[in-house]
Order: structure tokens, then C-alpha cells, then sequence
């Protein structure tokens, strides 16, 4: 689950209901409506979220075989975002990419992208102005402890625990089918049954 997501709906949650208690004492005899647009505010974890998600498809997502669907997985190990200029999003990234084969999302290319991406504010949102990618290979290790800091034990357990990663990116395949309203029941990766998408 996207961790910010879900603490931007808490919060929109318990607003509403604090909201929804309180009675006017008089009962207005006329209301005034003016055509004016309302602008919505996106939280900025929201927002930071869509950006993520943005550079993992357009920019890592890329990098991996064509494929009909590009789904990002970020999951978000732990923020701070004390520096408008610099807002710190540690994290296991993947990104997938799939073709559909009947009722079925068929797993073409794609991969983990551990590390810390760096995103700053702007007049229009936010971006991604870095990314501090865990190394491959012998200096894996070292390179993680670095980059995560006081939160590699946290990392660690979600990026060897193959039962909830692999629950956590069936909610993003889930969330991106209903957004794009695919018509699809299953997902197979390449060499294994078909899994059955968990609505």
C-alpha cells in the first residue's frame, strides 16, 4: 500500500467527520451560489506520490522491454520532507511492465530500483531531481547500509520478504486496473501459474 496515500486519506477522513457534527443555529431562508471554480488542493504526499510514480514509468520504466501497461510499485520505506528544496523519499521502487492476453496480465520486463529520490517543490507541484540508486552486485550491501541510513533495517525487511512484496504490488496492479478500467482477472509472470487478482 502507499504508505503516504493512506495517511492523506486518514486525515481527509477524520476532517470530514469532525466536519459533520456541528448544527448551524439558524436555518439559512436563501443560499448564494457563485459560479466560480473551486481549486482542489492535492496533499502534498499525494502529489509526491504522482511524481514518483511518474519518473518510475517515464524515466526507470523505460529502460526494460515495450510492453502494452508500465505499473510502478514504489514502496515507500520512510520521508522527510523538513527541506522544501530537497524533500528525501527513501524506498524499494519497482516497476513492471505487462501485456494482456485475454483476461490475463502477462508479466513482460521490469525490476527493483532501491534508494533515495530526491524531490523538490515548484510552482506547479513537485519533481524529482535525483535519484541515489542502492549499487548492484559486491558493493550491494555497503551501498544500502549508506543510502538508507538508520532506516536499512526497515528496507531489509520488506525487500526480503518476497510473500509481502509480491502482495503489495497485486494492490498496485489492482489499483491500476480499476483506474484504467482493464478488463482482467489474473496475472501471470513468465515460468509461473497465473495468480488471481485479489479485488
Amino acid at each position: 500500500m502507499k504508505m503516504w496515500m493512506m495517511a492523506a486519506i486518514l486525515i481527509c477522513g477524520v476532517s470530514l467527520v469532525g466536519c459533520g457534527n456541528k448544527k448551524a443555529k439558524e436555518e439559512p431562508k436563501e443560499i448564494q451560489v457563485e459560479n466560480t471554480p473551486v481549486e482542489v488542493k492535492v496533499p502534498d504526499a499525494v502529489a509526491c506520490n504522482v511524481v514518483i510514480e511518474d519518473y518510475l514509468v517515464n524515466v526507470i520504466g523505460k529502460n526494460y522491454g515495450e510492453a502494452e501497461y508500465c505499473i510502478p510499485c514504489p514502496i515507500v520505506i520512510s520521508t522527510d520532507d523538513g527541506n522544501k528544496d530537497d524533500i528525501l523519499v527513501w524506498g524499494d521502487f519497482w516497476v513492471y511492465n505487462y501485456n494482456q492476453s485475454g483476461d490475463t496480465l502477462k508479466t513482460v520486463s521490469g525490476g527493483d530500483h532501491p534508494g533515495l529520490m530526491h524531490l523538490r517543490k515548484t510552482d506547479n507541484g513537485f519533481e524529482v531531481t535525483s535519484f541515489d540508486v542502492v549499487e548492484d552486485g559486491a558493493g550491494n550491501m555497503e551501498s544500502a547500509k549508506k543510502i538508507f541510513g538508520e532506516s536499512f533495517d526497515a528496507f531489509r525487511e520488506i525487500n526480503s520478504n518476497e510473500e509481502k512484496r509480491e502482495a503489495i504490488r497485486l494492490r498496485f496492479v489492482v489499483d491500476y486496473v480499476k483506474k484504467n478500467r482493464i478488463s482482467v482477472k489474473f496475472l501471470q509472470d513468465y515460468g509461473w501459474p497465473a495468480v488471481t487478482l485479489p479485488w
